[in-house]
């Protein structure tokens, strides 16, 4: 199993202080956080991509090629990559480029966000967003996999003879996560192509969560990439930890009340208990995170929100601090223990690796010589047949 963290990347109000953060201070947070993040023993730090005040990270790709660059062991992903209004000729481009930066240690979740302006500033009707999805990355797929690729779809100009570079680093293209709060097509999109299926488990029950991940798992093992119990789950989920059960009760509420989501809503007790909401001590949230699979089967990675609602840096660090030294140790041995052994290991760069190649070298794609500009319809590589 692995663990770790994801921002949605807000610039949000400190109800308690009345201070809101710079947009520098922000972007400065969010890579101590990352860093934080691997010195507590985190396995993932993920970002997701928005185009509107009040969020920074808008360039997911930089910020994260920043912070691999910082850190040694971390895998660096996104929490939302716009398959809808970025071109995935960007994309195969873009994240190609930072797996190879990562050296591995990187993937991506593909989704269509949730912020409507957004299609119109890069060209693209909302009312399309789910076709636009669909076949967006019918082509990324490709263009991961095929060192020339025609292709002509509905939403964007045909490509001819076209290679994307740099080619994905082993020709192992990065790990892409689907994620999804309510459409089945998007389980369905990920169970066909044998990619991971990321519920993003935070706002809704557990019963919505649990039809959609049935579905996927089901699809997933009549597309044959495996059994059922083979197919790869990541959920999110939502914390604030304190020694004491009432301290973080107190210390959160005020953040929970101003909240831009779900403030001025239900009371944080009905909530906690309708959602995966965590507030407590270290052994509640273990408690209630050990909940997970028992309603959503084993799973390969578990991710926590916990910079949102305009908590400052220091508490966001010090929850780091008993997220990584008093919950996720304690996670690990318990879901070890439990775990059917049958369950697919977590989608490390090394496990794909050894599973496309066993114990023969990596491709490693060289171009020919340059003949001009390359653009021929020929495959450019010298060990093309």
């Amino acid at each position: 199993m692995q663990f770790g963290i994801f921002s949605v990347s807000d610039i949000t109000r400190d109800p308690v202080s009345g201070e809101t953060p710079s947009e520098a201070e922000r972007i400065d947070a969010i890579v101590q956080i990352a860093e934080k993040a691997e010195e507590v023993g985190l396995d993932v730090f993920a970002i997701g991509e928005h185009h509107n005040p009040p969020f920074f990270s808008s360039a997911p790709t930089t910020l994260l090629s920043h912070i691999a660059a910082k850190t040694k062991k971390l895998i660096v992903s996104t929490a939302t990559t716009l398959i809808t209004t970025n071109d995935p000729v960007r994309i195969a481009e873009e994240y190609a480029m930072l797996q190879h930066l990562a050296k591995g240690r990187m993937d991506l979740m593909l989704g269509r966000g949730n912020t409507a302006p957004v299609y119109p500033w890069f060209g693209q009707d909302i009312r399309q967003s789910l076709p636009l999805a669909l076949e967006n990355y019918n082509l990324l797929h490709r263009l991961w996999r095929e060192d020339v690729v025609d292709w002509e779809g509905k939403f964007r100009t045909p490509l001819q003879g076209f290679t994307s570079t740099p080619r994905p680093l082993d020709d192992l293209p990065p790990f892409v996560w689907h994620g999804s709060i309510r459409t089945p097509e998007i389980a369905e999109q990920a169970a066909f192509y044998g990619d991971g299926f990321f519920a993003n488990n935070i706002f809704w029950p557990k019963e919505h969560y649990m039809r959609l991940i049935k579905f996927y798992r089901q699809r997933y093992a009549h597309y044959g990439h495996g059994t059922e119990k083979q197919a790869i789950v990541g959920l999110g989920g939502q914390a604030y930890i304190a020694k004491r059960s009432q301290d973080a009760l107190n210390e959160f509420r005020p953040y929970f009340n101003e909240a831009p989501v779900y403030g001025h809503g239900p009371r944080m007790e009905d909530f906690m208990e309708q959602t995966p909401l965590s507030v407590g001590s270290p052994q509640e949230v273990i408690d209630k995170t050990l909940t997970f699979r028992e309603h959503f089967g084993d799973y390969q990675r578990q991710m926590f929100l916990m910079d949102h609602a305009g908590l400052p840096l220091k508490t966001v660090l010090n929850q780091l601090d008993l997220l990584g030294e008093e919950v996720v140790p304690v996670l690990r041995k318990e879901i070890e223990s439990r775990q059917d052994p049958e369950t697919a290991k977590p989608p490390t760069h090394a496990v794909r690796l050894e599973e496309k190649y066993g114990d023969q070298p990596a491709r490693q794609p060289k171009p020919n010589a340059n003949r001009g500009d390359n653009v021929t319809g020929g495959s450019p590589y010298q060990d093309s047949e």
